[in-house]
């Protein structure tokens, strides 16, 4: 994917460009063995993707991540340390284990490979290392794009390799960044930086999309208004949580992944699930009602019934 295919998404204020694949993690099948890196994270990684070919150094580890910097990058930028660290120890405790259940790589690039994108375990073009690597023209401060990107790339993870399964066969519908939205404002007010959720929050209500229809607004009439009365955080892993216990899938090498899109009829039927209660009217509401999802909606309801809500 080249940079101008990147898809640009709002946070903070700011546009953040992202290239984004998708990947996924392994089910707990005792007939499948998942890959795990362990020991300590190399001190240099020789990059080897699209068009990266830098050494990274690692300058900084814990028990949840392990920093990498290029060599253009500012040392004295440190403040990724902590943040990326309990950005992801929210992450592994509110979805779960991802691979190994430790480390995220994250790389920092500065004034070269603008734009982002994420890897996972099962991903051998990133040695099958949950990763998250990012490029901006500076670091200097957590605030805006700077801390927005990385946790971005993050909730790509998430909704790619999510409960065990590699894919995300909601992308044709949210396409790059809907989910991020709702995903970057929960991880932020986790974090201690509800300053910065904040404003995620106040940007979102001016934020306007033409798909599925002109002016459909995600975050505040779909995402939002389901996260804050149905479980915040706890929803939004159901919803992956169920697709991976009901959605097609078919075995990999590594464990299992999806094995088609789903319809918006399905979207809302598993969302509703998440939710336990029948979402058709807040999907009219943020998107519009048409007789083919209606068809679709009845259609999911008894190709998986297992989805249940009132």
């Amino acid at each position: 994917m080249t940079k101008n295919e990147l898809t640009r998404y709002i946070i903070g204020g700011i546009v953040i460009s992202s290239f984004s694949f998708f990947y996924g993690k392994c089910l707990n099948k005792p007939d499948v063995a998942p890959i795990r890196q362990t020991g300590k994270p190399p001190a240099y990684w020789q990059e080897h993707w699209f068009e990266h070919n830098q050494v990274v150094s690692l300058v900084y580890e814990d028990k949840n991540v392990a920093v990498y910097y290029d060599k253009g990058m500012d040392k004295s930028v440190t403040w990724p340390y902590k943040t990326m660290s309990d950005a992801w120890g929210y992450v592994k405790n509110t979805y779960g284990s991802f691979g190994d259940s430790t480390r995220l790589y994250t790389i920092f690039h500065q004034g070269i490979y603008g734009g982002g994108h994420p890897a996972s375990y099962f991903d051998d073009s990133h040695d099958y290392r949950n990763t998250i690597d990012c490029g901006l023209d500076g670091w200097e401060k957590p605030t805006g794009q700077e801390i927005g990107m990385p946790i971005h790339e993050m909730g790509h993870i998430v909704s790619g390799a999510s409960h065990g399964v590699k894919g995300s066969p909601s992308d044709v519908l949210w396409g790059d960044s809907k989910f991020m939205e709702i995903f970057n404002y929960d991880v932020l007010l986790h974090i201690g930086r509800e300053d910065e959720a904040k404003r995620v929050y106040d940007q979102m209500q001016g934020q306007y999309d033409d798909f599925p229809r002109a002016k459909t607004q995600w975050f505040k009439n779909w995402f939002y208004p389901i996260y804050s009365s149905y479980g915040k955080a706890a929803v939004l892993d159901k919803y992956f949580a169920l697709l991976a216990a009901n959605f097609p899938q078919k075995k990999d090498p590594h464990g299992h992944e999806y094995t088609r899109d789903m319809n918006w009829g399905e979207f809302v039927h598993f969302w509703s699930g998440a939710a336990g209660v029948n979402l058709k009217q807040q999907a009219t509401q943020a998107f519009g009602w048409t007789e083919e999802w209606e068809t679709q909606f009845k259609q999911a309801q008894k190709d998986f019934p297992k989805v249940k809500y009132k």
